[in-house]
């Protein structure tokens, strides 16, 4: 790789690179929230690539507007903001002040009671209730809540209410903290 006098003078190629970085920067700007600003200059080098694969693509006869840059900030953004959703990071360092969790057989047990204790609070819930919270708690809505019951959806609705409230108190008085 041959290595650039930095004495040279810049190609007009770089000073059009140079500027479209400048315009997409400030488009990031725009539209980067506070949370992820530490991420404005990856998010701007990720705009820039975009583009310029665009101008290339169209081999050169692309001209960008400012909406265009705008776009493709927000898109650079977005994927951004879903890779860390599915990353799920974890810090590096561990909280000082949070209690250890437990681990191995510790938490083995751990599992175990609180399965038990939810087993048996159910187990104790009315039969309409304790159908329409496992309904609930299995991720579906109150009207498919409502259909599988063959109930009208507010009586689906008190059934989950009451039945997760039932729920809370019989945990509660097993001692189990979720």
């Amino acid at each position: 790789m041959p290595v650039e006098d930095p004495a040279s003078p810049a190609t007009p190629a770089d000073s059009v690179v140079e500027q479209l970085r400048l315009d997409v920067a400030r488009a990031v700007r725009k539209v980067c929230p506070h949370w992820l600003a530490a991420e404005a200059d990856d998010l701007t080098q990720t705009a820039v690539l975009r583009v310029l694969h665009r101008i290339r693509d169209t081999s050169g006869t692309v001209v960008y507007s400012p909406g265009y840059l705008y776009r493709a900030a927000h898109s650079a953004l977005v994927d951004e903001i879903r890779r860390r959703r599915r990353l799920r990071e974890v810090p590096i360092e561990p909280d000082r002040h949070a209690a250890p969790e437990p681990s191995g057989p510790a938490r083995r047990v751990e599992r175990g009671e609180i399965r038990g204790a939810l087993m048996r609070c159910l187990a104790s819930l009315a039969a309409a209730r304790r159908r329409a919270v496992m309904l609930h708690l299995q991720g579906h809505t109150v009207a498919e809540t409502g259909a599988l019951l063959e109930c009208d959806r507010k009586k689906a609705e008190n059934l989950i209410y009451r039945g997760l409230a039932d729920l809370r108190a019989c945990l509660a008085a097993h001692e189990v903290a979720l």
